[in-house]
Parts: C-alpha cells; structure tokens; sequence
C-alpha cells in the first residue's frame, strides 16, 4: 500500500533564496474597479472550509496580541526570452479565473465569517511599473514587504503578482494568503501560466481544460464535516490522541531551546539537497514494501528524535491531500487534512518502518475529517498563538507534476514567507535531482544544533539502506 501525502512543493525556499535578480519590477492587484465590485456582493452561501476559518481567526488572535506573523505562500518561476507584459497580464488574468477561490474572499459579520464571491466579468488587474532594481539584496526586500503587505490573510484583495523584468529571460512571482493555495497548488503554477502565455503568444487555444472549484469543495467538506458529533469514533480517536499528548497537539519532539510563556519566537528555514537521484530511488526501492519513502521518511524520524530527545515515543500529525476525486486534482485551493500517528521506539529501521506503516493503515481516515472541526467538538480550550498548530514532517514525490522536469531550468520555487513560530515544520521533496529538504525552525542555537543534527542524520540513515557502489 503506497501512502500519498499531500503538502509539500517544487524546491521551498524563501525570498532570500530563491535566485533573485535584477530588473525592471512590475506588479499586479486586483483592480479598484474589482474591489469596489466586491465590496457590494452579497453573501455567497458557501461557507469558508474548516481550514481555512481557523487560519484567519489564528491569524486574528495573534495580531489582537500585538504581532504582526505574515503566512503566505507563493511561487516563483523564468519564462525564457524577451516577454509581452500585455500577453503575460492576459495569461496571469486567465489563469486567476480558472480557479473560483482566487476571486472569492470573506468578511466578518460580528463573529460570523461570511463568504463573497465575484463574478469572471468583474476581474481585472491593474499594472504598476515599480522601477529598475540594479541590488538584487534591495529588490528582495521590497518583494517581501509588498507580498507581506498584499497577501494578508485579514485583508482582500489577498494575492500579489510581480514579474522582474530583463531582455532575456522575465521572473514571474505569485503570491497568496494561504487560505487560497496549499503547496501542492503552487506546483502547478508555473505551467499552467506557461502554457496560458505561450498560447496567447501563438494565438492558439489553451490545452487546459475547465476545473473545479475549490469554493464547492469547501461546502461539501463542510457538509460533511457537520454531520458527525462528538460521539462519533473519529473525534473519539483524536480525543485519546491529544490526551496522550498532555491535552495539546505535538510537537517536535527535541528540545528547541524555548522556555514556557516565551514570545512567539522568529523562525529561520534550512533548505538544501538532501540525497542525490540514485540515492532517492534507492531509498524509495527500500522502502517500498512497507508503503513507499513517506513512511521511510516518517521512520527516520522516529528514531533521530528518539535518539535526540529521549520520547519513548514519536507523536506528531501527518498531512495528507484531501483531493479524493480526479474533479479536485488541478484545482487551486486548501485541500490539507491531517491523520495523527503514534510510533514508540523501534529497534532498527525495518521495525520502525512497520510500526509507522501499521500507524498509517489505522488512522489514514482521521483526515477525511478537518482538525479544526474536531478540535471544536472537543470542547476544549485551542486557542491558537502561533500560526501552526502542531509540528509537521512531510514528504511528496512530484516528479509527476506537470512541467516538474523543467523546475530547475526555470528556477522554479515554491515559496515560504519564514517569520516567526515555535514549532518545527520539514519538507521533503523527491524531485527529478534527489530528495530536497527545507525546514522551518525557531530562531535559537539549541533549535538550530538540533534541527541540523536532525537533517545529517536523516541524511545519513537514507544512505545506509542504499547499495553499496559497485567498484
């Protein structure tokens, strides 16, 4: 059985590292005319998904406590040549009307969040041409400062596109509150927007086709989360789940050098090659009888933390995609669930790969439900103050991603804006060069010591299972 997770993108970098260069900045918002037409639709009827209500009220709680924490995600690709900013705003308009959540937004009726909704005909974008940036270190900062200000998840318009600018090659920028994109959407993007532009350039018709909106899927997970209570045998599971883990969601369990009652600590991001082509087949090969590099990575890190912080067992929430039908498969939208799992210490890799199998087999399902409904039916008091409920350690393969063979050629990115929090989150990625690792972190020496020490010897273990090369 192969486990698919669901969060996780083209190499994740942040902003400073993402291959920068200098040129002439251009950017597009939503127009006044678009947001004077929003601001008097009437309510569309279609809730906010679990998901994404509880991201705005964290991010409201938190910003009620005096911090301003910028959460979004984007992504960042080339299109080689000499570029038609009139053919890239058609392309970049085209491809904001595909996906109905990009013009859909919500604004608060006293503690109601009540959904709003434009029409395709009422999009457009407005263009500024920003200037020339000759300091690359210069235009970096201003990206971060224009993404933080226009994708803010309590603002809307909540989406930013910028394209640098040169004679032979333009960067094109997309970034988003996360309320409107997971990782896996970002990976879409660059060839999508490729293919809308190029169409546009040789006056032909897309080959996409219509998809489906994530805004629909939002009612119907809804729906369905709303038929069950708290007596039902999911909310029961997760129940007993967070009791084991002393009435909170998991940490990473190592020590971060963080103390209780401590602010919300700033975050740095390691991101690198993890394992090169060969080794990522080697280790998925493996792997593969106990469901795939998912649970070899799940296992690997049951025994580093182990060996780094002593728990006598490894909890954390594993996120998987919810896209259960092929309708939701090239659709933009928050499409995340999480599955908690449970896996004591193990005598080697091999056992720790069974028991971390058997933990998906059992609990897979718990992501059919969202968190925040089940933390609601809880009763108890998880009023978030930092914008990660919980630890995350993720893996996806995306060599299947449409365009994916053309990231590195592209300086494709997904995006992470990395600014404060004080759990641990870790990516991995097997590209068509290898295994790629990024990993948020707080900002302290002992988090930093020990997040190192847990990327080498994640390193390290995936190459012990790889055969040895023939002399």
């Amino acid at each position: 059985m192969l486990f698919r997770q669901g969060d996780a993108t083209v190499r994740i970098s942040d902003i400073q590292r993402c291959e920068v260069r200098p040129g002439q900045l251009v950017e597009w918002r939503l127009s006044p005319e678009t947001v004077a037409a929003a601001a008097a639709l009437p309510t569309d009827p279609r809730p906010p998904a679990y998901i994404q209500e509880s991201h705005i009220r964290t991010a409201r709680s938190v910003r009620e406590g005096g911090l301003f924490v910028p959460t979004w995600l984007g992504t960042a690709f080339d299109l080689a040549g000499q570029v038609d900013l009139d053919l890239l705003e058609q392309a970049l308009r085209g491809w904001t009307l595909r996906h109905e959540t990009l013009r859909s937004g919500f604004r608060w009726v006293g503690d109601e969040m009540h959904r709003f909704t434009l029409d395709e005909d009422d999009v457009t974008l407005q263009r500024e041409v920003v200037g020339v940036f000759t300091d690359p270190d210069l235009l970096v900062r201003h990206l971060q400062d224009r993404f933080d200000e226009a994708a803010d998840a309590l603002g809307w318009p909540n989406l930013i596109y910028a394209a640098i600018v040169r004679e032979d090659s333009t960067s094109v920028y997309l970034a988003f509150d996360h309320t409107n994109v997971d990782a896996y959407s970002l990976q879409r993007i660059p060839a999508e927007v490729h293919e809308l532009y190029t169409a546009l350039a040789a006056g032909r018709p897309s080959t996409m086709t219509q998809v489906a909106s994530y805004v629909d899927f939002c009612e119907q997970e809804r729906a369905n989360a709303n038929t069950i209570d708290d007596t039902h045998a999911i909310v029961a599971r997760w129940r007993e789940f967070i009791g084991r883990c002393d009435g909170r969601l998991p940490e990473f369990p190592v020590d971060l050098g963080l103390q209780p009652g401590d602010q919300l600590p700033v975050q740095k991001l390691m991101r690198e090659p993890l394992v090169d082509a060969d080794a990522a087949a080697a280790f998925e090969t493996y792997c593969r009888p106990y469901g795939g590099s998912l649970v070899g990575v799940l296992a690997a890190t049951s025994l580093i933390v182990h060996e780094l912080g002593g728990q006598p067992v490894y909890r954390t929430v594993v996120p998987f995609h919810t896209r259960l039908k092929s309708a939701w498969s090239e659709s933009v939208g928050w499409y995340v669930g999480g599955a908690p799992i449970e896996v004591p210490a193990a005598p080697d890799f091999d056992a720790a790969l069974a028991s971390v199998r058997a933990q998906l087999q059992a609990n897979r399902s718990l992501a059919r439900i969202p968190l925040a409904r089940v933390l609601h039916l809880l009763g108890e008091d998880f009023r978030p103050t930092s914008p990660d409920l919980y630890s995350i350690v993720s893996y996806v393969d995306a060599r299947l991603i449409p365009g994916s063979a053309c990231w590195t050629e592209q300086k494709a990115y997904g995006l992470l804006r990395v600014s404060y929090g004080d759990q641990v989150c870790a990516w991995v990625n097997r590209l068509h060069e290898g295994l790629w690792l990024a990993c948020r972190y707080p900002d302290t020496d002992v988090a930093c010591k020990n997040v190192r020490l847990y990327i080498e010897k994640l390193r390290e273990l995936i190459m012990s299972v790889c055969p040895a090369p023939r002399h």
